[in-house]
């Protein structure tokens, strides 16, 4: 049987590959230590927790129990904020969607009048660092009353995101033929099924990628729930991870355990929708 032909490595793919490794996995370690570090606190007894082993002379999961059963003080609400996390980023992630979806369809399949200037008008917006802009949605969230609800936090991660979803969308819709919405026109398809029946599923992967963007955009948020969420009930999980450092001897081995738990819901989202993500993000990604 005749083997199929293999082409011979040369020096210079070896040479490549070598130096692809050794820019590789010192990158991938410098990547790895953080989070090994995270969860050697979270399996270390409280008096081990600093010991400087890599390794603990007694590993145990009693952190994931007091965690589990908010059987600390700064623990006492640990699900609720856990859940106010969950509902805050579906929910940012849901509307950015809608309204990225919405916009870039409008602009690039049917050409509405200032189409141009709403993109320049994000692009500017996007430019623009989300610090900058915490205390002016402070101050907006509060004429209207909104401070200590949900929805200022929703609205504030749906204003960060907004801009970035509707120009990758907008640019990954103007790579759909043309001629299919023609055929479905001719077809006799309003532009509603034209939306829900041709554009959507073809945009599928981008619709996906830009979901996760925006819902791990505001699960990771920080800055925006401190300001504008403050009852302990009603706060999310990252911030009262913070509540951790106030004391003066912050219990270390739980911090971290929680910060392990919390880091593992966006780890599966990212794993689940990997190929969705470095496709439709790509696909937006340059100007036709």
């Amino acid at each position: 049987m005749k083997l199929p032909h293999l082409r011979a490595l040369t020096l210079r793919d070896v040479t490549t590959e070598a130096r692809l490794l050794l820019i590789g996995i010192p990158v991938f370690i410098w990547t790895m230590l953080p989070i090994y570090h995270m969860f050697l606190f979270a399996i270390s007894p409280k008096e081990d927790a600093f010991s400087g082993k890599l390794w603990p002379a007694h590993p145990t999961l009693h952190n994931f129990e007091i965690v589990f059963y908010q059987q600390h003080y700064f623990l006492r609400d640990f699900w609720i904020q856990f859940w106010n996390s969950v509902v805050i980023a579906v929910a940012a992630g849901a509307l950015t969607l809608f309204i990225a979806t919405a916009a870039a369809f409008s602009i690039s399949r049917l050409r509405v009048p200032g189409g141009r200037w709403v993109m320049n008008l994000a692009l500017f917006t996007y430019f623009i660092p989300a610090a900058f802009l915490a205390v002016p949605m402070y101050r907006t969230m509060g004429n209207y009353g909104l401070l200590n609800n949900h929805w200022a936090l929703i609205l504030a991660m749906v204003t960060i995101a907004s801009p970035y979803a509707i120009w990758v969308l907008k640019q990954a819709s103007d790579k759909l033929p043309v001629e299919l919405d023609e055929a479905a026109i001719m077809d006799g398809a309003t532009t509603l099924q034209l939306f829900r029946l041709v554009y959507v599923p073809l945009m599928m992967p981008s619709l996906v990628a830009i979901g996760t963007y925006a819902l791990l955009l505001a699960w990771n948020e920080y800055l925006y729930a401190f300001l504008l969420l403050s009852n302990d009930r009603d706060i999310t999980l990252p911030v009262a991870l913070g509540n951790f450092l106030s004391a003066d001897d912050s219990p270390w081995e739980l911090l971290m355990t929680t910060g392990f738990i919390y880091a593992l819901p966006p780890a599966a989202i990212y794993y689940a929708f990997k190929r969705y993500m470095v496709g439709g993000l790509t696909a937006g990604a340059v100007k036709s």
